[in-house]
């Protein structure tokens, strides 16, 4: 089969042949429907993510959808998704069957994809791990990204009265701003100043960070008291420095999320929520579908910072 490969840590994959995939007890082979690529990717061919670091040569790939081929319990045919696939930009991919949810036929293939890690990290973070409620005030750092458009819309459909979109790229929170965001700010200068500004009648109450560093440390300056802080990543930095004063003075809540984290069911629950709002229209993710063939194209797309989500079909 095809599959794109990782030979050496730090270095480009590439498409070739590789030998066809084997599965043991309680695991399933499922043929690749669309396989989202995502920075996890990126952090695992370098070497350098902290919880999965396999044997080179390896097919890349951590998230992937399709249907069973053969399993121990699943049916062949069987239309699934999973966040930990051993090698899903193959055409043919192996995952534990504890691993896979099962998805209704009807929904697009490549939307299903793109709604999993990067859909999941958005909309828990601010559904779940940030108790996003009516009214709210929300900042989305990282407002330029897809996770972070993700996580706009997510906190407008469930009823904030304010939602601000932060990032490095102009004109990707134009983008931000017509998803819904009712103000952005471009991360530069005085952050902290910025973020009161875009709050006029009070800082924000839930914070929506995949930057850490600065960023997040500003935010928490502007924040109300009570303020919850839901970092999902370090795009900015993996330190913060931040007083125990700020934390204790404003009853700071910094709450961790990770998609690897989730349980089974929370990942199937969430992503069945995701599909629905993307079937209504109420929720949109801009999405560029590549063939295999032009994976590794994606694959520097990816790394150099892509700002849609890049979906690999066979």
């Amino acid at each position: 089969m095809r599959a794109l490969v990782v030979h050496e840590y730090g270095s480009p994959p590439r498409v070739e042949e590789w030998p066809e995939p084997t599965r043991g007890e309680g695991q399933a082979i499922v043929e690749m429907g669309a396989a989202a690529l995502n920075p996890v990717d990126i952090a695992i061919a370098g070497g350098g993510f902290y919880a999965y670091r396999p044997d080179v040569p390896f097919v890349a790939g951590r998230e992937g959808m399709g249907r069973v081929v053969e399993g121990t319990t699943l049916a062949a045919g069987t239309r699934v998704q999973t966040v930990k696939a051993v090698g899903s930009m193959g055409e043919r991919f192996v995952a534990e069957e504890s691993d896979l949810w099962m998805l209704p036929d009807g929904d697009d293939d490549v939307e299903a994809a793109a709604l999993g890690i990067a859909g999941l990290a958005g909309w828990v973070a601010v559904k779940e791990r940030g108790r996003a409620a009516a009214g709210d005030r929300v900042l989305v750092l990282g407002g330029s990204g897809v996770v972070g458009l993700v996580a706009v819309q997510a906190a407008k459909l469930l009823g904030a009265s304010r939602v601000v979109a932060a990032g490095r790229d102009g004109a990707r929170l134009e983008r931000a701003a017509e998803l819904g965001a009712d103000a952005t700010v471009e991360l530069q200068g005085d952050l902290e100043a910025a973020f009161a500004a875009a709050f006029p009648d009070g800082g924000p109450d839930l914070v929506i960070d995949p930057l850490w560093g600065e960023p997040a440390v500003a935010a928490m300056k502007a924040g109300e008291p009570g303020l919850r802080l839901v970092n999902l990543g370090q795009s900015a930095g993996a330190e913060a420095t931040l007083t125990s004063a700020l934390v204790r003075g404003k009853r700071i809540e910094i709450i961790g999320h990770t998609v690897f984290a989730l349980t089974l069911h929370e990942l199937a629950t969430s992503h069945t929520e995701l599909l629905g709002h993307v079937r209504s229209g109420a929720l949109t993710v801009d999405i560029d579908a590549v063939a295999l063939a032009d994976a590794p194209a994606a694959w520097d797309r990816e790394r150099a910072g892509a700002h849609t989500k890049l979906v690999v079909t066979p």
